[in-house]
């Protein structure tokens, strides 16, 4: 029978990209956990990590068996959770990456609680538009905004919002330019767009009518609290989720186009690697995330 420690130690040698900084996080003597991962890519004939005295270097081969090797860690925590009745109480890290919009418009005011709710919890939250593996970097959580339905990448996804796209404008444009009465007018208006690339709106009533119209490109900007500001200076008309513009319409800097019209949607889901979505406090976070999000 397979030494499952091996496995582990493994694992953490990975994580720690060396021998010597993982002796130091497990306070073991380095040539133990050398031993071991030897001792291991003999078991399976194998060469898992390429090493001198001055590189150190995972096989592809040890890039496969870290993936499993890395999840029955995490199952082995998840027991040992339990045990430890992290259920009633979670405790621990949970590590979370959002795009910048989504940090700022809908996490930053449900992090804050969560902590405060589970004291014993550390939440690290990591905020970026760059490409995330999320697997790879070693996050429990990514919350993402879409417009498509994401590709199937293996992981578990739990869809927590729907939000409804909306036409607004600056009160001071409307009275300049006048109000589009029905959507054909948007061809007439400066529109605020997303890109140059952008043809313009895809437009549904409530009675299931979806026409498509293209204002005039007034500006340009693929980040939407840009878009917002652009909008409330009165520059034109932008499609905005409802979370991002709901504030300026409710102080009236902004008010509605089109009001039985919506621009699309866009859905909020919470993605984790399968083992990871079982631990009691990523749970709790998932949890809270659902329970605490503002109604559309």
């Amino acid at each position: 029978m397979r030494n499952l420690n091996d496995f582990i130690v493994f694992a953490h040698v990975v994580d720690h990209k060396g021998f010597a900084p993982a002796a130091r996080a497990l306070n073991v003597p380095k040539s133990t956990l050398s031993k071991r991962v030897a001792e291991l890519e003999k078991t399976l004939g194998v060469r898992l990590i390429n090493r001198t005295s001055r590189r150190f270097t995972v096989a592809e081969i040890g890039e496969d068996f870290y993936r499993h090797a890395s999840a029955m860690l995490i199952e082995a925590e998840a027991a040992e959770a339990i045990v430890k009745g992290r259920l009633a109480e979670p405790s621990g890290t949970v590590r979370i990456t959002a795009s910048v919009p989504t940090a700022q418009m809908m996490l930053a005011g449900l992090l804050p609680p969560l902590a405060q709710a589970y004291p014993k919890m550390r939440v690290m939250l990591h905020a970026t538009d760059r490409f995330v593996d999320v697997v790879q970097e070693g996050f429990d959580i990514a919350v993402r905004d879409h417009f498509a339905p994401l590709p199937d990448s293996g992981m578990v996804q739990r869809r927590v919002a729907n939000d409804a796209i909306l036409l607004v404008a600056a009160p001071a444009y409307l009275e300049n330019r006048g109000h589009p009465r029905e959507p054909s007018d948007l061809s007439r208006h400066d529109g605020l767009l997303a890109s140059l690339a952008s043809e313009g709106w895809t437009m549904r009533n409530d009675a299931g009518v979806v026409v498509r119209v293209r204002p005039m490109p007034r500006f340009l900007a693929d980040e939407s609290s840009v878009l917002l500001e652009a909008a409330v200076s009165g520059l034109g008309i932008t499609a905005l989720p409802r979370k991002i513009c709901r504030a300026a319409i409710e102080a009236g800097s902004l008010v509605r186009v089109l009001a039985d019209w919506e621009a699309g949607s866009v859905t909020t889901t919470l993605l984790m690697p399968h083992r990871r979505g079982q631990l009691p406090s990523v749970r709790a976070v998932v949890d809270f995330i659902v329970t605490h999000l503002p109604g559309e």
